[in-house]
């Protein structure tokens, strides 16, 4: 129906004895429909309809799906559920008195949501004819009807009264369109307006169709939004671009960034000739199963990024082919390479990243201990670039990231038939895809007890054994754990056991948080402000010395993390340069107040000090205005800046304004 017109999409009421008639010679066989009084869009669909053998007797949807297999498909579906909340809200409180319905079904035409009018006669109806969430709608069940048509057709479409090709729903009316996924533009689902016939009226079709497109404004916001914070997350992942390639895929496994040309890193990694794109890696539920995974993509190169239970996409890390004249570069020189991504200067620091440079040629176990956001996974890569294995795989997995149920499986790997849903043919776990190069376990404290005692023996002995094999296999690994616990503490209470935590302990690596090391703090603005620069295109921005004070007294308890994103943040909000304190967030004025507390004020004072603080910082500086404002004299507002040692406002006031 790509030539369909705007007019084709429309009923016309009046003539149902003729569409009746027309309907009824079609099905005996007695002649052909005419296609003066049906328009081609029905009988099109009469004829599909009749091949697929639809039951044209049939009055209802078959029984709804319920409970838990329910339950699944929405939140399988829960994507377009989220896009589609706010129109379904305004169907419920502006489709109350119409005699109509708002329903929302996935692309098989299974309605997910259903809301509007909820008067006795037409929730009767509704519920006999099964109009209900999780009743299917598609053409091959229910015959013509507006969601199964659109949805076949991919168009705009009212179906009226006799028009539907099952009898038993000749009462109603219904007008639907399509919705299409705003990055590739599938067809996702579809938007409808039912009620019985009586409710007719052309301008339903037209509600559907801008319902579809608020939806799939909405669904291209949240889109962005979750590549957003795809590139958010990714930003510790992403290895040096001179050894690797890096590709992000959005939640639908699409790729949408690269660190070079696609065609390039397709060429490096062995894809056929013919591949005229790269290629998508389907859902998350493809992924598990590796359905959709090209051959020449290697399973241990992909990484799931889940932030508060949502999978916002995944990372693509692969190794570059090694150039013939690299191969014979000197070790010192990866090792020089290896610890480039931790900024520093404070000696505490120093000695850090000296240690982990000295057991990076060793195979013992390293733990890196210390608080969220202090780099971590920087640390583990950098101690697998300047160990012996830096050209073999470097494995992440998040022990808290995934399930209990999962994570043995994602960590050992099963065989063929070990569990319902299991790949067939098996898969390969996490530790043996590290084997020859190095395993590293973000957030060991959060393993289950009882896989403790299976990574133990691959610590041990070398040996795994997948899900539902007996016979053990040989891998050689080397691990590097992180976790923000004290283990200790875990080993006491019995959460996690002792000859584990010795075995995993050979090397612990305690990393400073931000706050011990205010000197490193100008370095690392700089970094994060060079990457700014860089990745949204923005001019040379600096931040001012004062705004820098200030960032060395915050306490930082989100560490290096929440530092690299304040920097971002500013950098895109900010309109002067230098950036200034007044910039800064409120974070950094009430841990101002708080300090005013913590030396000794009275509350008295410590609302004084507040109230000048906040004045001053109004006025841009000037003390001459912040006097009159507060109907001080300028000596006295010198004075209480001095006492109580208001030393951002000291650094950046002026007198004359």
């Amino acid at each position: 129906m790509l030539g369909q017109t705007p007019e084709d999409a429309f009923a016309h009421p009046g003539i149902e004895r003729d569409v009746l008639t027309s309907w009824e010679r079609f099905l005996s066989g007695t002649g052909s429909t005419s296609r003066q009084v049906v328009r081609a869009a029905i009988t099109d669909s009469w004829q599909r309809c009749q091949k697929s053998a639809v039951d044209y007797r049939r009055g209802q949807a078959p029984m709804p799906i319920r409970d838990d297999r329910l339950q699944r498909l929405l939140e399988k579906r829960s994507r377009l559920v989220q896009a589609g909340a706010s129109t379904m809200a305004l169907a419920r409180d502006y489709m109350l008195e119409t005699g109509t319905v708002m329903v929302l079904t996935d692309a098989d035409g299974i309605v997910l949501r259903l809301e509007g009018d909820t008067k006795l006669a037409l929730r009767n109806a509704v519920e006999k004819t099964h109009l209900l969430p999780g009743s299917n709608w598609s053409e091959t069940t229910c015959g013509t009807n507006a969601i199964g048509t659109a949805l076949k057709t991919e168009q705009p479409i009212q179906v009226h009264a006799t028009e539907h090709f099952c009898s038993g729903i000749h009462r109603w009316t219904c007008s639907a369109c399509v919705i299409r996924d705003p990055i590739d533009g599938a067809v996702i689902g579809a938007i409808d307006i039912s009620g019985l016939s009586a409710s007719y009226g052309r301008p339903a079709l037209a509600l559907a169709i801008s319902a579809a497109a608020r939806i799939e404004a909405q669904l291209l916001q949240m889109e962005l939004d979750a590549r957003y914070r795809l590139l958010d997350q990714c930003f510790w992942m992403l290895p040096p671009p001179d050894r690797h390639h890096a590709v992000l895929f959005d939640s639908a496994g699409r790729p949408f960034k690269a660190s070079g040309e696609m065609s390039q890193i397709m060429r490096d990694l062995g894809a056929p000739g013919c591949q005229s794109g790269f290629p998508h890696l389907g859902s998350r539920d493809d992924q598990l199963c590796g359905a959709s995974r090209p051959a020449w993509i290697k399973e241990e190169w992909l990484k799931p990024v889940v932030h508060q239970g949502e999978h916002l996409g995944t990372v693509m890390v692969a190794p570059k082919p090694i150039v013939s004249d690299r191969a014979f570069l000197p070790f010192a020189r990866g090792e020089a390479r290896a610890f480039r991504n931790v900024i520093h200067s404070a000696p505490k620091m120093h000695a850090v990243v000296e240690k982990c440079r000295r057991v990076a040629t060793t195979v013992a176990p390293v733990l890196l201990l210390g608080e969220t956001g202090v780099g971590k996974e920087v640390f583990a890569h950098g101690i697998h670039v300047a160990s012996p294995r830096r050209d073999r795989a470097f494995v992440v997995i998040n022990c808290g990231s995934v399930s209990r149920e999962l994570l043995a499986s994602e960590l050992f790997g099963y065989v063929d038939g070990a569990f319902t849903g299991a790949r067939r043919g098996g898969m390969a776990g996490k530790i043996e895809a590290a084997s020859g190069g190095t395993l590293f376990l973000d957030e060991i404290g959060e393993l289950p007890l009882e896989l403790q005692p299976m990574l133990l023996r691959a610590l041990e002995n070398g040996e795994i054994s997948r899900i539902g094999e007996a016979a053990a296999r040989k891998v050689d690994f080397r691990l590097v754990t992180a976790t923000n616990r004290d283990l200790q503490v875990e080993v006491d209470a019995g959460r996690f056991r002792k000859d584990l935590y010795y075995r995993l302990a050979v090397i612990p690596v305690v990393i400073p948080p931000l706050r011990e090391r205010p000197d490193d703090i100008p370095l690392l603005v700089d970094h994060f402000v060079a990457q700014a620069r860089a990745r949204y295109a923005l001019g040379n921005r600096r931040f001012a010395s004062d705004t820098l004070s200030r960032l060395q007294d915050y306490h930082w308890p989100g560490n290096v993390r929440e530092l690299r994103n304040l920097v971002e943040s500013v950098m895109l909000t900010s309109n002067g340069d230098p950036i200034e304190p007044s910039e800064l967030p409120d974070v950094f004025w009430r841990a101002e107040r708080l300090c005013g507390r913590k030396q000794g004020l009275s509350l008295a004072e410590s609302s004084e000090r507040d109230l000048i603080s906040r004045t001053l910082r109004s006025c841009n500086g000037n003390v001459t205005a912040t006097a009159s404002a507060l109907g001080l004299a300028k000596s006295t507002v010198y004075a209480k800046l001095h006492r109580y040692d208001i030393r951002f406002d000291l650094g950046s006031v002026n007198s004359s304004g």
